[in-house]
């Protein structure tokens, strides 16, 4: 995409009235003017917020709001660009379910507060291969699963689809060393029972897995509020 194209993307975003740029200071964040406040001065309803976290073109939350118009959906990711995407198909469909936030998923638990979300999709993040380093990256790391504790109602759902082997596995350790309840899990989401309508949803990165021939995978679990996550620990060299 050419810098000129992206700039008028991130120019349209800042009129999209359901596309938030909350602006964060590393050293020193503060909390976002929605937080708390989603259900009453946004979407102007109770319904329950499920967010999608690395959202990029916002595909997943753009169909998941319209086969489910009785809950609302926020995605969030730093790609700005990408995220135009989403934000428009949301409009032009009249989505008043629907929401965007651009910002670092670091940031999350300064966007939303606590109890105010009910589940969580992620679909098809970074992997974060390499260096141990990088594993607390990961976006269904004990690091980042304590911030989504945060924002959470106790028993809150996160929902992973990937086709990384390596991903796949690591989240099972980080479930198993933490005795979280598992909902769903499967190695070939295809193939499995648990695939329906909205497992079907896909990406534009899952399609192109699916012409790769890669298998998708899936895991859904609980995760409890009042539980001090630990981190699994793993062979560097089977992290490569």
């Amino acid at each position: 995409m050419s810098k000129k194209k992206k700039l008028l993307k991130f120019s349209q975003n800042k009129t999209f009235p359901n596309f938030f740029e909350p602006v964060f200071i590393f050293s020193n964040p503060q909390d976002f003017y929605l937080k708390s406040k989603w259900n009453s001065e946004y979407f102007k309803n109770e319904n329950e917020i499920i967010l999608e976290l690395g959202c990029g073109k916002g595909e997943y939350t753009v169909e998941l709001s319209k086969k489910c118009p009785d809950k609302n959906f926020i995605g969030v990711d730093i790609k700005g660009a990408r995220m135009w995407k989403g934000a428009t198909d949301a409009l032009d469909n009249n989505l008043i379910n629907t929401a965007f936030v651009r910002t670092f998923i670091e940031f999350v638990d300064y966007c939303f507060a606590k109890d105010e979300v009910s589940e969580i999709w992620i679909t098809f993040p970074d992997p974060q291969l390499g260096p141990t380093k990088r594993i607390r990256k990961r976006l269904t790391s004990s690091a980042f699963l304590s911030r989504y504790q945060k924002i959470l109602k106790h028993n809150g759902i996160i929902n992973l689809k990937t086709d990384d082997d390596t991903l796949y596995h690591y989240t099972k350790a980080v479930i198993s060393l933490n005795n979280l309840t598992i909902i769903a899990d499967t190695d070939d989401l295809y193939e499995s029972d648990y695939f329906t309508d909205v497992l079907a949803i896909k990406t534009f990165y899952e399609k192109i897995w699916n012409e790769e021939g890669k298998t998708i995978k899936y895991l859904s679990f609980r995760l409890p509020y009042n539980v001090i996550l630990k981190e699994p620990e793993l062979d560097e060299k089977k992290q490569n």
